[in-house]
């Protein structure tokens, strides 16, 4: 993961061990010989030491963020366009394999029925048992190796570096009692935004005590008790998987497409399958406010249908002006607010503007709109 957020380190100045009982993570309780204790610097350090290059477990995710559960059966449960937003809402479990830079995947396992992603050298392939689809990339040779998971779902590790690179004076690091995950004894360390604006209350990173590894994140909203998103392992191995989990033949009978790709600089993702051109006139994403009450605006048409003929995307309707996807469920989960809709989560608010504006934060519908008329 990335250590962009290690500079910070030094600046962090709370307690070793917090009273018992605040803040505590929603996990549960460890059993047997507590660990050593660890100051908020020291388990910070411990994951960015962590060396393990290879591992093997199941992930298992909930959601309870207010947005209506997609349906896993139908004519768009399976869909690319979909798969992202699916995972928002609901239950799920996967199984993930990694082994070095080069190897990764991950198994979703839908209602009869599993979704597979597959990183193995350059090749990388989607599949869906469902309709027995098959979609092949071959990345550019200059692709740089780096330890990430192919499609939609992240590692706990990679979730708590995207949390991690937050960490400015706005938060409060704290270290709550041990927690067990996956059966192993794991460090609880909490951020805890100083903002009383902001909806997120806290996010609790379990730290895997013996090699420093994340083995689960958990996020509060504020003034709940329960995570509104959890997302941990339930079993773990962190030896090599057989390599034979990386191989990938499509079965008989299956439709295979082949996606472009384009070559990406930054080495912190996966190349993506190309997509159709920006609208005209659109400009970059701009974001208002800091910290936690960061505010992040996108362009008028952003979320529009692309001009005629283009083809559909994740985020835009079909050819026509007609919402599909997950287009069509973000508007169904809009409510009617003065001078546009909004779409209301525990954890993160989007004003979708009359004008085609959209802001989006962590932040009461009042900010969004006060960011819209600055």
């Amino acid at each position: 993961m990335t250590r962009r957020w290690l500079r910070w380190i030094p600046a962090v100045a709370v307690p070793a061990v917090i009273a018992g009982g605040v803040l505590v993570g929603s996990l549960p309780a460890s059993a047997g010989d507590p660990l050593p204790a660890k100051t908020p610097q020291q388990v910070l350090l411990l994951i960015a030491q962590h060396q393990e290059k290879s591992l093997s477990g199941t992930l298992e995710q909930s959601s309870e963020l207010g947005l209506p559960q997609l349906p896993k059966s139908g004519p768009e449960s399976g869909a690319t366009d979909m798969a992202w937003l699916e995972l928002l809402t609901g239950p799920h479990t996967a199984r993930v394999y990694l082994d070095g830079p080069e190897n990764a995947r991950v198994q979703i396992m839908d209602r009869m029925a599993e979704r597979n992603a597959i990183k193995h050298g350059k090749e990388l392939w989607f599949y869906n048992s469902k309709d027995n689809t098959a979609a092949h990339a071959q990345l550019p040779a200059a692709t740089e190796q780096h330890r990430t998971t192919p499609g939609t779902l992240r590692t706990p590790e990679e979730l708590a570096g995207t949390l991690l690179a937050k960490l400015d004076q706005t938060t409060e690091v704290t270290v709550g009692p041990d927690v067990q995950v996956a059966g192993r004894a794991a460090y609880n360390l909490v951020l805890t935004p100083k903002s009383a604006v902001t909806l997120l209350g806290s996010i609790a990173i379990s730290v895997d005590g013996a090699s420093g590894l994340p083995l689960g994140v958990e996020l509060k909203a504020r003034g709940q008790s329960e995570p509104a998103f959890r997302f941990a392992f339930t079993n773990l191995s962190l030896d090599a998987p057989d390599p034979s989990v990386f191989e990938f033949t499509p079965p008989p009978g299956a439709t295979v497409k082949e996606m472009p790709v384009q070559e990406r600089k930054d080495p912190g993702s996966l190349p993506k399958p190309d997509k159709a051109p920006a609208s005209k006139g659109a400009t970059r994403p701009t974001v208002t406010g800091t910290g936690w009450e960061s505010v992040v605006q996108l362009p008028a048409g952003a979320l529009a249908a692309p001009e005629p003929g283009a083809p559909p995307t994740p985020d835009r309707g079909l050819s026509d002006g007609t919402p599909s996807g997950a287009a069509a469920m973000l508007e169904q989960a809009a409510t009617p607010v003065p001078g546009g809709r909004l779409i209301s989560t525990a954890l993160v608010n989007v004003l979708i503007l009359d004008d085609g504006r959209v802001f989006a934060g962590s932040v009461p519908l009042e900010r969004l709109q006060s960011a819209a008329k600055g």
